[in-house]
């Protein structure tokens, strides 16, 4: 519950652009049976490259989903972004003219901003050419959130985080502060990026590219699949949701955030540790009363080990049921976070446990306790979800989710 003074906030609205489909039903549905989204890189000429598998978006068609007419002067990432904020807008139900005269914000998250026009800036550049104003005018990722605002005419902040990541769940955390605070009457949160040759070489160098699926948890997991998407949801004040006889898939019970900035690329048990605690602490509620945990779980040795020992340390011998939908999804940077939102929002209101689908031996080194919900969707009744999102250089962030009685 939160702190005496502030609004109760839920979640009435979900939106999503994904390797798994174009809208949150189809993407909650191929999660929830354990589909794959996984296919051999189109948005960039991978040749040269060991490993050619991503998780992209096909046939997305922004002119399906966007009404405002400058959609064609922005990037593939402000596009999934609005895209998704779009289709959260109508699943609510709520008036769109409602959202343009309140005080409405948008806040989205992204590790890359609009990388692929930075790419194309960046060929140009090398080879002496002149800039395309076009991609210029793409390239700031300042634009992702304000695509949104554009979109829907809102007035409100329209605010990008850049904490990779964890940046949807930084999102989502801020949208829930304002609007619980009364300085705002509802947002559209979430995260988004798209896929890009940069970051695919990166973490190639990295050695933590996946040979083929992700396998988060599995003893023979290899490291990730890059991929791309966004994912959004609509955040209202809960009177206003009853008053309006909206849909509510869950309530945001609180969050909580640290950053040790000690490695840039390896994870710190304590300070997850610590991440957890606080958001319990501010959720008002504990350890014992979590059913499910949506985990950060990218498929590399020293995330997913990393990652329990710190749910172990927070949780005891008693840990709840834990998955990664990076298994399906591929890891979505900016948008992982928001996609695990989505996702723990959807258990909660259709009652299920998420899978980790390609799970084949779980990694004994995890040790005994641990269920991470191999193959597919679970029948459950979980009235307590958390979300991970962990990032690079320490920045650590944890939403979490409640069912709200009929």
């Amino acid at each position: 519950m939160p702190e005496q003074g502030r609004r109760r906030v839920v979640v009435t609205g979900l939106g999503a652009v994904s390797s798994l489909g174009h809208d949150a039903r189809s993407v909650i549905d191929a999660i929830r049976s354990g589909q794959s989204g996984i296919g051999p890189i189109e948005q960039f000429d991978a040749q040269g490259f060991e490993h050619t598998l991503a998780g992209e978006v096909r046939g997305f068609d922004p002119a399906r989903h966007l009404r405002n007419g400058d959609f064609g002067q922005w990037g593939r990432s402000a596009q999934f972004a609005a895209a998704a904020a779009r289709m959260a807008v109508e699943d609510s139900a709520i008036s769109p003219e409602f959202l343009s005269q309140e005080r409405t914000v948008s806040c989205f998250g992204t590790t890359n901003g609009e990388s692929q026009a930075m790419e194309r800036l960046a060929v140009q550049w090398v080879a002496g050419e002149e800039l395309d104003p076009r991609l210029v005018r793409q390239a700031d990722p300042g634009r992702i959130a304000t695509s949104v605002a554009t979109e829907l005419d809102l007035g409100g902040e329209a605010v990008t985080f850049g904490t990779a990541c964890a940046a949807g769940n930084y999102a989502i955390g801020y949208a829930y502060d304002l609007i619980s605070g009364g300085e705002a009457d509802a947002g559209l949160c979430g995260g988004a990026d798209a896929s890009n040759r940069a970051t695919h070489a990166g973490f190639h160098r990295l050695g933590a590219l996946a040979e083929s699926v992700p396998r988060p948890f599995d003893a023979d997991r290899d490291g990730i699949v890059t991929a791309e998407g966004g994912a959004a949801l609509l955040l209202e004040p809960l009177d206003n949701a009853v008053a309006r006889g909206a849909r509510i898939y869950a309530e945001v019970l609180g969050h909580g955030m640290t950053c040790d900035a000690e490695h840039m690329t390896n994870p710190r048990t304590a300070t997850i540790a610590e991440c957890i605690r606080t958001a319990h602490e501010r959720a008002g509620t504990t350890a014992e009363s979590v059913d499910y945990i949506c985990a950060h779980g990218t498929g590399t040795r020293a995330n997913d080990t990393t990652e329990v020992e710190a749910v172990r340390a927070v949780f005891g011998d008693r840990i709840p049921p834990i998955s990664s939908v990076k298994s399906m999804l591929g890891h979505t940077m900016g948008a992982a976070a928001a996609f695990g939102a989505l996702i723990s929002c959807a258990a909660l209101h259709q009652g299920f446990l998420p899978p980790s689908a390609t799970l084949r031996r779980q990694d004994p080194a995890l040790g005994e306790g641990i269920d991470t919900v191999p193959g597919a969707g679970r029948t459950a009744s979980p009235r307590i979800v958390q979300n991970h999102g962990f990032a690079f250089g320490g920045n650590n962030a944890v939403t979490l989710f409640g069912k709200v009685a009929a």
